[in-house]
């Protein structure tokens, strides 16, 4: 597991983005095993209390589940699974429209634009299928 950190944000939440990351491109599946507190912070070079943070952070958030002393979890829980990926997109045009507010670009100029460019790096990427590009 591979994570670059910014300095502006605390590291467990940075670990909680790529957890809900991974979760809503299907690279860790509902229900599928994650690795312990201690070798996520040795495969991340994180001290391994920041590593349990991010893992009480994200029990709290309902996106792992731990059993006892069985290994922690993602939730099977459809709603908080169908919840992070709206959040991501939420989250992404929220700070897209922070950035070109200031532009004030009419709204079918820019709808347009992101139409345009969407569909342009979708056309680059050969080898995936409608319901994977996300266009509706």
């Amino acid at each position: 597991m591979e994570l670059l950190f910014n300095n502006r944000d605390p590291v467990y939440l940075q670990v909680v983005r790529h957890f809900k990351e991974r979760i809503a491109t299907g690279k860790l599946l509902s229900g599928e095993t994650i690795p312990s507190r201690r070798e996520l912070a040795n495969q991340l070079g994180i001290n391994p209390n920041t590593a349990q943070k991010a893992y009480k952070e994200m029990e709290e958030q309902g996106l792992i589940v731990t059993e006892g002393n069985s290994p922690s979890r993602i939730t099977s829980d459809t709603i908080i699974l169908g919840r992070i990926r709206n959040e991501l997109l939420t989250e992404a045009v929220d700070t897209f429209l922070a950035s070109v507010n200031n532009i004030e670009v009419p709204a079918e100029q820019l709808l347009s634009l992101i139409r345009t460019r969407l569909e342009k790096k979708q056309a680059s990427q050969p080898g995936q299928d409608q319901g994977e590009k996300g266009v509706t």
